[in-house]
């Protein structure tokens, strides 16, 4: 009968693996993916650049400076968000206490948690290796006494670098659970010692 209902199902496991992995490679996000590298690239290149394109040092130091406003802003409030389900932000209370709020996506019961792989990777790629380049800025201004240039980069530092603690605090857990690991892995290496050692000096 040509009015029945049908309806396509996968006749192979394979089927459904690949449509698996092609969601888990799609980046669902473009745009945001896009400015996630945006501002934080532009800012070096400027920053690399900018006594080639001008001699104006206040106009290079405004539009880094823009750049990596932007760069915080858009990071914090929007790509965490979208790429990988974390957030951070400060909260004041009624008594004027600062507190760090620290939040994560729950995944859903089918086991979805709305990123994909590749927006991952793209986003901890960005927030870590781009903090790691200013470190570098800040070491050779210094070095090579660039002094009016480290107000520039100390700022790209602090801005980027802060993103990239509250994203790992996210991810992690708080400072407590950091520090618990960090106790569980020293003292297992120590265990691991006292259990095997050395038998090298009786021989």
């Amino acid at each position: 009968d040509s009015n029945d209902d049908t309806e396509d199902v996968s006749l192979f496991d394979a089927d459904d693996e690949v449509s698996r992995r092609s969601k888990k490679s799609k980046i669902r996000h473009p745009v945001a993916s896009f400015f996630h590298l945006f501002f934080r690239v532009s800012a070096i290149v400027v920053y690399l650049l900018c006594e080639l394109l001008t001699s104006s040092f206040i106009a290079c130091m405004v539009t880094i400076i823009l750049l990596l406003s932007c760069d915080f802003w858009a990071v914090k409030n929007v790509t965490g968000r979208l790429m990988v389900g974390l957030r951070w932000w400060n909260q004041v209370d009624d008594d004027g206490r600062s507190h760090w709020v620290f939040e994560a996506r729950k995944v859903s019961a089918q086991g979805n948690k709305g990123s994909s792989e590749a927006e991952s990777r793209i986003f901890w790629l960005g927030l870590i290796t781009c903090p790691m380049i200013w470190v570098i800025f800040a070491f050779s201004a210094l070095f090579s006494f660039k002094v009016k240039w480290l107000a520039v980069v100390v700022m790209g530092v602090v801005l980027q670098g802060a993103n990239l603690y509250g994203y790992i605090r996210c991810k992690v857990g708080s400072r407590k659970n950091l520090t618990s690991m960090a106790t569980s892995y020293l003292g297992k290496q120590f265990l691991r010692q006292v259990r095997f050692p050395s038998f090298g000096s009786l021989s």
